[in-house]
């Protein structure tokens, strides 16, 4: 997990211990009006979000690091980097792949590899 992910989670876990902790401490008409905005509040907030996240457009990214030895014989085809579709709108990003190595009129790829479909 990278660190984004990490806080995100960190700080959804403080909340929802907050909030059991409010829960806990009112009473039960005070917690109930408590829970009901803090339900609406969410809501609205994951609407915004799912909005957000359908707007933002293209597709998630492939990257490849740090991959390993790519070898191809006699008519083959080896990548150690990325093979993707020449209209995929997903952003790539290759750094330091393996040596990519071809013999036998095979083919290897060691960088970012468009392809028709």
């Amino acid at each position: 997990m990278n660190r984004d992910r990490h806080v995100v989670l960190l700080a959804t876990g403080v909340l929802v211990a907050l909030l059991a902790i409010t829960f806990v401490v009112l009473r039960w008409e005070s917690a109930d009006r408590v829970a009901t905005a803090v339900s609406a509040l969410a809501g609205v907030g994951g609407v915004g979000v799912a909005v957000w996240a359908a707007r933002s457009g293209g597709r998630a990214r492939a990257r490849a690091r740090a991959t390993g030895r790519a070898t191809a014989t006699a008519g083959g085809y080896a990548n150690s980097g990325v093979d993707a579709p020449t209209g995929d709108a997903a952003s790539l990003e290759v750094s330091q792949t393996g040596d990519a190595e071809a013999t036998g009129g095979g083919q290897a790829i060691s960088g970012i590899r468009r392809r028709d479909r």
